[in-house]
């Protein structure tokens, strides 16, 4: 069956890369299948104007739950469900389930359920983060299922793999003894360091056996000192991509603007919202048999410690925009292009061939605004 294009033309654009004016996007049977200069339309084409910034989508590589249900405490399809649709409400229409330090059962039941639910448009695949990590830098992450790497783990990596599923593993380099590295890269998946008290020249060993990722810069890890540059120095002064939480609790937004400024390469920053049960739910739930209260905007747990996050990649997309002043395309490509790119799926983070219902209308204040667009052009309720 043949489909007649519609022409939409919104205020702005970004295309995964640049901010444009004065574009027109075509729209065939739901999917965005070119972008034209305005000027280059045939004459009395019919275009449907669009108020605000037309962008992909956001990537969203360490999500811990939403809408009510916390992944670690509920590891089932069901629950990837229920994550997924409460936030693309929010403007996240790609999830990466995170599995945070647990029982061996959970780590399993977490791998089942991806798998069974693999090809389901929206889930990007597995983050393993933890149990392989340092006590010293555990954050709420339980102590009593710490251990070192194991061949369970890297089995059920190989798991997900096979099925042709993304997977990143967040450990330390305390946690792994030589080669082990090299053999979960060599399965094709993201080894990513987190939760360490580790040496610059710890860290450097992993880099060298092929991790190419830092999870949730600044928190749960060696800061940079003078002389010790730990895992933080480490983190900002390689070529490695680096994960951030920015909602002005986790990290001062200077020091997310230092080390913004400070890397080596551009485009190897990426936003995570490392989001909890609370987004798009009550403002409580369980983890590890305790309560995790939302108190003035910080989730913590019975300790008083930071307890995962109460934030929206929307959320801090205009946080890096209208707070740390970057670059609107800078921003959105942290939320985008980025994180698509790192899980080697690149068409993620462009207009051209996503469906229109993965796109986002952003208003002035660089937040989605509400409702469904349609191929015509419109938000729907």
């Amino acid at each position: 069956m043949k489909h007649t294009p519609t022409w939409l033309l919104p205020d702005r654009l970004f295309d995964g890369t640049t901010l444009h004016a004065h574009m027109a996007v075509q729209v065939s049977a739901g999917i965005i299948t070119a972008l034209v200069s305005r000027a280059d339309l045939p004459p009395d084409t019919p275009v449907q104007r669009l108020p605000g910034t037309l962008t992909p989508g956001y990537l969203d590589l360490q999500v811990n739950g939403g809408g009510g249900v916390q992944f670690n405490t509920q590891p089932t399809p069901h629950s990837l469900h229920i994550m997924k649709s409460a936030l693309h409400r929010y403007g996240t229409v790609g999830i990466m389930p995170t599995v945070i330090t647990d029982a061996p059962a959970v780590l399993t039941a977490a791998v089942d359920a991806v798998l069974a639910s693999a090809g389901t448009p929206g889930l990007l695949g597995l983050h393993i983060e933890g149990p392989h990590i340092a006590s010293a830098r555990r954050g709420t992450h339980a102590t009593r299922f710490i251990r070192r790497l194991d061949a369970s783990t890297i089995a059920h990596v190989a798991r997900l793999r096979t099925a042709g599923l993304t997977v990143m593993v967040t450990l330390a380099p305390e946690a792994v003894v030589p080669g082990q590295v090299r053999q979960l890269v060599d399965l094709g998946a993201i080894v990513s360091i987190g939760h360490s008290d580790a040496t610059t020249d710890q860290v450097q060993a992993l880099l060298d056996e092929g991790t190419t990722c830092f999870t949730h810069l600044f928190n749960a890890m060696s800061p940079m000192l003078n002389r010790a540059p730990g895992v933080t120095g480490a983190a900002i002064n390689s070529q490695a991509y680096c994960g951030f939480i920015c909602d002005g609790h986790h990290v001062a937004d200077d020091m997310l603007s230092l080390a913004i400024r400070a890397r080596p390469l551009p485009d190897r920053m990426f936003l995570v919202s490392d989001c909890m049960a609370t987004v798009g739910g009550a403002d409580s739930f369980m983890l590890y048999g305790q309560t995790i209260r939302l108190v003035d905007g910080r989730l913590v747990n019975a300790e008083g410690s930071l307890a995962g996050a109460h934030v929206t990649m929307a959320e801090s997309v205009a946080r890096l925009i209208t707070r740390l002043g970057l670059a609107p395309a800078q921003a959105l490509t942290m939320a985008t292009s980025v994180p698509a790119t790192l899980i080697g799926q690149p068409a993620l983070g462009q207009l051209v061939g996503r469906a229109v219902s993965d796109l986002l209308v952003l208003g002035q204040d660089w937040m989605p605004l509400k409702g469904r667009l349609t191929a015509a052009g419109v938000l729907a309720a």
